[in-house]
C-alpha cells in the first residue's frame, strides 16, 4: 500500500495536498515524450508521477519516468512550480485534492522508450507544435510555458 492509499484510510475524501513532478523529455528531433494513458482513457499526458516518503522532486521525476516509459533521465531543468487553487480536482471515487506539480525538461536520457501498459496505451515522442487535441489540461500548460521560456 502506498502514502496517499494509507492517508486515505485515515482520513477519507476530505483534502489533501498531493506532490509529484513531471518530466519533459526532448530527443534529437525537438519532438516531446508523451504517453497516452490509459486513465483518463485515451487522454495524452506527461510522464509523472507522484512523490514517495522521503523523495525530492527531481527523484520523483527521474523515477516516475523510467517506471512509465523505461527511459534514464538524467540532468533535470526546472521549468516551474505550479500549485493554487486552480489545481484542485476531484477523483471520480470523491477523493479531493489540490496538486503541487514540479515540472522539469532535460535532452539527456538513455534506453529504449517501453510504455508501462498498466499506465499508457503507448508512448512516443511527438512534435512540440502539434500536439495532441486530448490532452491533460494542466500538462498542456507547463508545455506551453516551457516553449515561451526555453525553446
Amino acid at each position: 500500500m502506498g502514502y496517499v492509499e494509507d492517508l486515505r484510510k485515515l482520513i477519507g475524501h476530505r483534502p489533501i495536498i498531493l506532490t509529484g513532478s513531471v518530466v519533459l523529455v526532448i530527443n534529437e528531433e525537438g519532438q516531446l515524450l508523451l504517453q497516452q494513458r490509459t486513465y483518463p482513457e485515451g487522454v495524452w499526458g506527461l510522464p509523472g508521477g507522484l512523490m514517495e516518503l522521503g523523495e525530492s522532486t527531481e527523484q520523483t521525476g527521474v523515477r516516475e519516468v523510467y517506471e512509465e516509459t523505461g527511459l534514464s533521465v538524467r540532468q533535470l531543468k526546472l521549468i516551474d512550480v505550479y500549485s493554487g487553487e486552480e489545481y484542485f480536482a476531484v477523483a471520480e471515487n470523491g477523493d479531493e485534492f489540490y496538486t503541487v506539480t514540479t515540472a522539469y525538461y532535460t535532452t539527456e536520457y538513455s534506453g529504449e522508450v517501453n510504455a508501462d501498459l498498466d499506465e499508457a496505451i503507448q508512448c512516443r515522442f511527438i512534435d512540440l507544435h502539434h500536439l495532441p487535441e486530448r490532452m491533460i489540461g494542466s500538462h498542456r500548460e507547463i508545455i506551453e510555458d516551457f516553449l515561451e521560456r526555453f525553446y
